[in-house]
């Protein structure tokens, strides 16, 4: 999960795992996987970072024999 502000302000937890896409334009767009369209504050390149921090840490975690 990371965490995203809308346009509206308020703060949200996203499963990156449900992201399709992510573009730019006045606003960011984040299109899920099932077609839901999201717009957010974030930039892109505010978001992929959080993306690939929590990838890391999901793979950190495994147990031990499984990486």
């Amino acid at each position: 999960m990371i965490l995203l502000t809308s346009i509206n302000g308020k703060e949200f937890c996203l499963n990156s795992e449900l992201i399709y896409k992510i573009e730019e334009a006045a606003d960011t767009i984040i299109t899920l996987t099932d077609g839901k369209i999201l717009r957010v504050e974030d930039t892109i390149e505010d978001i992929v970072p959080k993306i690939i921090k929590f990838k890391r840490q999901i793979h950190n975690d495994l147990p031990e024999g499984i990486k």
